[in-house]
């Protein structure tokens, strides 16, 4: 599929944008469009690395962020191919989905190595899930935060601008980035807690962030929602989000979707919905449907690129023989 005959499909109804800025309104192709093309295929959402074992991430270096007795979490960095390391660049950090329950960090590489090919640096990030480690969502939170707080940290180290550090996910990986950006407490007692956690922008994925009687994981986390929900936990200087959404996604209503997206507004935060019909929970990931990868990536790059982190229209594209 080339970059011309792709966007065509995503103009059409395929989905549906909520206040879309007018900005956005524009022409994506021109003469001389660097064309990135992606490689490999992530896994399933929840699918597993082996018991105890951190993935091996092909093309991104390692850097262990976080030590609990034998478990160390590590973080796998992609940075743009043309770096001057005396630039601080905008970086992004990617959340695994399963449920809380399993998951790899495999999952969002794509658009980490996708992000760095466009000058960014693109981050995916492992954390504590129950199959490995026996954790509860409010451990997968805590360690959202720490990676956010070790990655401003060693900011010079990467050559990464801390006031430009977008957080993204998908599903309880989603929630994980929203949550960072929402909800307090939930530090680790190792944490330098004069870093801030809380991301500069927020790329999130049919992410679970309803956690209240009727929301997602409701039972797991019970009278202790209002301590992990980021729906119950909007207020004043939440930076702006985007959020990805199937029509029929049963774990994700979309009028939950619709709420958050009022709240943010009704606090002064900038909030984009796009809507896909008739897709379920999941549809954002390549191997679920290429076309709606494309989709999603492509209007998450024209929102990076409001924000100034990137330049130019967008470059992504399949590669025909993966």
């Amino acid at each position: 599929m080339s970059l011309r005959s792709a966007l065509a499909v995503l103009t059409g109804p395929l989905v549906h944008s909520l206040d879309r800025p007018s900005r956005y309104r524009r022409a994506l192709l021109g003469a001389g469009v660097l064309v990135a093309t992606l490689l490999g295929t992530a896994p399933a959402c929840g699918q597993k690395t082996q018991e105890g074992q951190a993935p091996s991430i092909p093309g991104a270096t390692t850097h262990v962020y976080k030590t609990l007795g034998n478990v160390k979490l590590k973080l796998y960095v992609y940075q743009p191919r043309r770096q001057n390391r005396a630039e601080r660049r905008p970086a992004a950090v990617f959340f695994f989905g399963g449920g809380w329950n399993g998951g790899s960090p495999r999952q969002f590489q794509e658009h980490a190595s996708y992000l760095a090919s466009r000058g960014m640096v693109g981050i995916v990030a492992d954390y504590r899930v129950k199959s490995r480690q026996a954790t509860t969502p409010f451990d997968c939170v805590e360690d959202g935060k720490s990676a956010i707080r070790w990655l401003r940290a060693n900011a010079d180290r990467l050559a990464i601008d801390p006031r430009r550090l977008a957080a993204g996910g998908g599903s309880a990986g989603g929630h994980v980035a929203a949550a960072t950006a929402t909800v307090p407490g939930l530090d680790a007692k190792s944490d330098n807690l004069k870093i801030n956690c809380r991301p500069n922008a927020l790329l999130l994925f049919n992410p679970v962030y309803d956690n209240g009687p009727g929301g997602y994981g409701h039972s797991r986390v019970k009278d202790r929602f209002r301590e992990i929900s980021p729906l119950h936990n909007i207020g004043k200087g939440m930076p702006p989000a985007i959020v990805f959404l199937g029509t029929r996604d049963k774990l994700v209503p979309v009028k939950t979707a619709h709420a958050f997206r009022k709240m943010m507004q009704q606090v002064g935060s900038r909030s984009e919905l796009f809507l896909y019909e008739n897709q379920p929970h999941g549809f954002f990931n390549r191997r679920h449907s290429p076309k709606h990868f494309l989709a999603t990536v492509t209007e998450m790059d024209r929102f990076l690129a409001s924000l100034g982190y990137i330049q130019g229209p967008p470059t992504v594209q399949l590669d025909k023989n993966k």
